[in-house]
């Protein structure tokens, strides 16, 4: 196989690891994920954090969406490591930092992604000290150019036989519906015991006015950067989804759930958006 070429993240990779290292800087303790290993990554200029997008007070809402739902997979992954379930799947890794942080957990950890973005992370993970660790397995996959993700992913080490957790979040809303079902079903087919954690953002008419404007914003953004947001579920229409798809049991983690779970009494008031970014939770 030819030696993939090293591209850069797209911007919303590392926005995403921007947000996780400012949380650490801006918000009250506890929190919710200590995570600079992305911005190592980047290096960014000096004066990242004056972007629009790092308005501490601005963003303080989506910021925490991303990391209500971040923690909530590792907190799976966590609990099913309890239970002897040692395979885990990032359907589009970006700048997933989990290898590195929770060596703790006797987990193999599978960052599918782009190879040209992979190359990159893989480089710049050596060239600052992290390291790839034997368990964390880069899955390369073009699907530009129809790869068959499952198969490079069983070619990269991955057990079909054995449960596995697999996550897919901040991805949905920029793929088809029938791309998202056909990833389901993949997964749906998977070893009994494994789970699918999915984010899925809400129809424009089901979000309140503040929240509204922040994904229009982020919408705008993401259609600039030739990465428009094309598919969009009701909690009752992704659940059906992953039913038709073949899960034997489904449910829906609303963001007031995950808000009451990790950000409750806060000092700072940092909180998700009440309807915005959603989690379904699948399990064969």
């Amino acid at each position: 196989m030819a030696k993939s070429p090293v591209i850069a993240p797209e911007s919303t990779a590392a926005r995403v690891a921007l947000w996780r290292a400012l949380h650490g800087e801006v918000d009250a303790a506890p929190h919710v994920i200590a995570d600079t290993i992305g911005l190592a990554l980047l290096a960014p200029s000096g004066d990242w954090r004056r972007r629009p997008d790092m308005n501490p007070r601005g963003t303080s809402a989506f910021r925490a969406s991303i990391l209500a739902r971040a923690r909530f997979v590792e907190d799976l992954v966590a609990e099913r490591a309890g239970h002897g379930v040692d395979q885990y799947v990032i359907l589009g890794a970006g700048l997933d930092s989990f290898a590195q942080r929770r060596a703790d957990l006797p987990v193999h950890v599978f960052e599918i992604d782009q190879p040209g973005p992979q190359a990159w992370k893989r480089r710049r993970l050596v060239e600052t000290g992290h390291g790839v660790p034997e368990r964390l397995h880069f899955v390369p996959v073009d699907f530009e150019a129809g790869d068959d993700w499952w198969q490079r992913l069983v070619d990269s080490g991955f057990d079909p036989g054995r449960p596995a957790i697999f996550a897919s979040t901040g991805v949905s809303m920029y793929l088809t519906r029938e791309a998202t079902a056909a990833t389901m079903r993949r997964i749906a087919g998977s070893a009994p015991g494994s789970r699918l954690v999915m984010s899925f953002l809400l129809p424009f008419d089901r979000l309140d006015a503040a929240t509204r404007s922040g994904v229009d914003q982020s919408a705008k953004g993401a259609r600039a950067g030739g990465t428009p947001f094309i598919s969009f579920y009701t909690p009752e229409d992704v659940l059906a989804l992953a039913t038709e798809c073949g899960f034997a049991t489904v449910a829906h983690i609303s963001a007031d759930e995950l808000a009451e779970r990790y950000f409750a009494d806060r000092p700072d008031g940092l909180r998700p958006p009440s309807n915005a970014e959603e989690l379904l939770v699948a399990a064969t």
